[in-house]
């Protein structure tokens, strides 16, 4: 332990036999040293090889290498880090800080395997999504300028598209996503990005008490039934009557039309807003929907029934209020919906037009069931049905 002693000695010591220039010129020195094997060891980790040695970057590799970012008539090809890691250097470290996350994920093998990186694709898409939106896609305006486009050379459509995109700076990301990997399948997503802005539910169920539903959710008959017997809409408000474990009685109300079975529930009278709707077995059952009273839709001629319904569905995803559903919906709405034009406002058409309208939309952007559910029900929740101000 002396020598230790004798340098600790020596560093916490003035200096007896180096004059102040010497020692200046030494902390410069060994200051360059040091920040040149920093950034030498930050620049290796923004490099290709370093990205694809983990075998779980294997398959977006592979899928890079089948687009245009990778092989093109110019020759310029993007590589990981040109994409995922900011160019700024403030930027940047933070980046790698948060990578440290990742780290931790490939030490436990979160994405080894080709099925498990499935598994995880449509949480890593999304959470690259929303890195992009927050940077308004500054990683791909670092070499897409909308100032240097040349229209001429693009086809109507598109620069329709983009001189639009161009007037509002809008985010690359809105319109172009799986130009570089393959897309999650959405078809069948529990909408991921929804559910981190609005939550899983209430910790605590109360009796009496009303909630909404914050995904698309499955009905029974009783508390220990497995097999579903039907679909509680998302956005949709019930009635908390009972609870048996994980299970709870729900009552939904709304009105449906005197035709077979009337299995489907909507929210209010002559107006197609999906609220639940029942299997064949369930709407037959005796004590599962109740008649209260009988009206005629002068449009159409149907007769409508005032209903509520008794059945039993999971104590999760149920929210006090339905403040951030609708919240979440506007903003979706706002900036997945301007792809092609600037989109018509909620009171632009009335409840019963805007599912036609909405789903002709739906070709242009890439949204999950419930999220597509969930701004449907907005848009026909505040439509001139029920926005009397005129502003259309």
């Amino acid at each position: 332990m002396k020598w230790l002693r004798n340098l600790w000695r020596t560093l916490s010591s003035p200096a007896k036999y180096l004059s102040l220039g010497t020692v200046i010129l030494c902390s410069f020195v060994m200051g360059i040293v040091f920040w040149g094997g920093f950034n030498t060891a930050l620049e290796h980790t923004n490099t290709e090889e370093f990205c694809i040695s983990c075998h779980g970057m294997q398959k977006p590799y592979k899928e890079l290498q089948n687009t245009i970012h990778w092989s093109n008539r110019s020759g310029v090809r993007a590589t990981c880090p040109d994409c995922h890691v900011p160019h700024e250097w403030t930027q940047k470290i933070g980046r790698k800080m948060e990578a440290s996350k990742e780290v931790f994920g490939w030490l436990i093998n979160t994405i080894n395997t080709e099925e498990k990186f499935e598994n995880k694709r449509l949480e890593m898409a999304a959470r690259e999504w929303k890195r992009f939106d927050m940077t308004n896609s500054l990683a791909c305006k670092n070499c897409h300028e909308y100032k240097s486009m040349n229209w001429d050379s693009m086809s109507p459509l598109a620069v329709k598209q983009m001189k639009h995109a161009a007037e509002i700076d809008q985010s690359c990301i809105d319109c172009h996503k799986g130009i570089a990997h393959h897309l999650p399948n959405m078809g069948t997503a529990r909408a991921p990005e929804l559910i981190a802005q609005v939550g899983q539910g209430v910790s605590s169920i109360q009796i009496n008490a009303d909630y909404y539903s914050a995904l698309t959710k499955p009905l029974y008959l009783n508390a220990t039934e497995k097999e579903d017997q039907g679909t509680l809409n998302i956005a949709t408000e019930v009635k908390v009557l009972e609870q048996q474990d994980n299970r709870v009685k729900i009552a939904i109300e709304g009105w449906r039309k005197r035709v077979g079975l009337g299995r489907v529930i909507y929210a209010d009278f002559g107006l197609n807003i999906l609220t639940a709707q029942l299997s064949k077995d369930a709407a037959a059952q005796e004590g599962v929907i109740r008649v209260f009273e009988e009206k005629v839709d002068p449009l159409t001629g149907l007769t409508w029934q005032r209903v509520e319904a008794d059945m039993w569905t999971d104590s999760n995803y149920l929210l006090t209020s339905d403040t951030a559903l609708w919240s979440y919906a506007e903003e979706t709405y706002n900036t997945s919906c301007s792809v092609c034009h600037t989109q018509p406002a909620p009171g632009h058409f009335d409840a019963n037009t805007w599912p036609g309208m909405f789903q002709g939309m739906l070709a242009f952007v890439n949204m999950d069931q419930d999220t597509t559910a969930l701004v449907q029900k907005y848009l026909q929740e505040h439509s001139s049905t029920f926005d009397k101000s005129g502003q259309h």
